[in-house]
């Protein structure tokens, strides 16, 4: 199964590295790992993460206080966010909404 980034989502997932790595060197490498670890259980078990929609999910990841949220459209993630667990209420669904519109 293959996998990509909504634009926001990967710009989400750069700024949150930087903001790590001006934390303490090395720890936005840390992030970036996490993230794709969190990515490759995604793909292996995509139905197995909380339903936020329908058709969008969210998987937490284990180290970070971040969750990805994503859409399976055939055999394909989409990943459409990249979010802090305490950003804004309503963010997630904004995001859902907004990228639901867009696939039509």
């Amino acid at each position: 199964m293959n996998y990509s980034f909504h634009t926001a989502a990967r710009l989400e997932f750069l700024e949150a590295i930087i903001y790590y790595e001006d934390c303490r060197t090395g720890l936005g490498l840390e992030f970036s790992r996490e993230v794709y670890s969190s990515i490759n259980r995604i793909i292996h078990f995509p139905n197995a993460w909380s339903e936020l929609s329908e058709d969008t999910r969210r998987c937490l990841t284990t180290r970070f206080p971040y969750g990805l949220i994503y859409q399976i459209i055939d055999e394909y993630i989409l990943i459409i966010a990249v979010t802090q667990l305490n950003r804004e209420p309503g963010y997630s669904s904004k995001m859902i909404a907004t990228t639901r519109v867009g696939r039509n």
